[in-house]
């Protein structure tokens, strides 16, 4: 897969089949258009393309709002390049970008720039400054610009359409299982080991802290089974979120404690998947009722079936 950043730096072998939207989460209902774009590109003889935006475009309308998003940068162009997308735009939405009208949008980048011969957007997708370009404006221009354009139905699991508002709102909501059926896949994080109170060592339960991004949404606090990834290993884990008020901690973790594991892994790079929701923070009367938590947690995660 080719990434740009930069319109200028492509320049254009065979015509375009391309989809736009921000993609995060790049779930079931992302892949369902995927799919369609690389059934299209082959009937057509066109090359795949994705047209994505970074930083999220609400950060630029709402720069106070705190959006957590369900990919990082990273994670997003990683998932586009296992489902065969040949070739991925991460357009930066500046000041001159968001001021273009739908219009200017398809005639100035869409057709003069990438010679996009097929266009495919999502069931509720629109662009352009102030939301001037939709499925109908599309149907207009496609004619007099000679490409070819169509729209996606919803997909839908139990009868709700997925959105990655909706896989959020079940990662903040604890309910794991829900979230990973809509994302085709389970949720992951990633970061960097960094130093922490060392309490868990104390206890017989050393875990490592993860230093994660900041605009990396994190599920409800919380303990959850997870499988971690580490050093090219994989492992069973039992993962918290949470400021441990057990012993009146204050600052916001991400902890875990990896089964059959022990050495040192400080600045390391840790990922881990989460499987299954175990139960909300708890504040316990002390160190020997957490204990006792955390023992029956364990005996629940070695009895998971990953």
């Amino acid at each position: 897969m080719k990434v740009f950043r930069n319109f200028s730096d492509y320049h254009a072998e065979k015509p375009l089949a391309l989809s736009l939207g921000m993609f995060d989460g790049v779930h079931l209902g992302h892949k369902s258009i995927i799919d369609e774009l690389i059934k299209v590109s082959f009937k057509n003889n066109l090359e795949t393309a994705i047209l994505t935006f970074w930083p999220h475009p609400r950060f630029v309308f709402n720069p106070n709002e705190d959006l957590k998003l369900l990919n990082t940068l990273n994670e997003k162009t990683e998932l586009m390049a296992q489902y065969d997308i040949q070739n991925l735009f991460l357009k930066e939405f500046d000041e001159e970008f968001r001021n273009l009208t739908g219009e200017e949008f398809v005639r100035q980048i869409l057709v003069d720039k990438l010679n996009v011969k097929y266009l495919i957007i999502g069931y509720d997708h629109s662009f352009g400054k102030n939301k001037s370009g939709n499925f109908e404006l599309l149907q207009k221009l496609s004619k007099e610009l000679d490409f070819e354009v169509e729209q996606m139905e919803a997909i839908n699991i139990h009868e709700n359409n997925i959105s990655s508002t909706k896989i959020r709102n079940a990662l903040l909501n604890g309910n794991i299982l829900e979230a990973n059926e809509m994302l085709g896949y389970s949720y992951s994080v990633s970061g960097t080991v960094v130093h922490g109170k060392k309490l868990g060592r104390t206890i017989g339960y050393p875990t490592a802290n993860i230093e994660t991004e900041n605009l990396k949404l994190l599920p409800k606090k919380g303990a959850y089974i997870v499988e971690v990834f580490l050093k090219d290993q994989q492992y069973k884990g039992m993962l918290s979120i949470g400021t441990n008020p057990t012993v009146n901690g204050e600052k916001l973790t991400v902890e875990v404690y990896i089964l059959d594991f022990a050495g040192d892994i400080y600045d390391e790079n840790i990922t881990v998947k989460f499987r299954a929701f175990l139960h909300e923070e708890i504040k316990f009367e002390g160190l020997e009722k957490l204990i006792e938590r955390l023992d029956e947690d364990k005996r629940l995660t070695e009895g998971f079936n990953f």
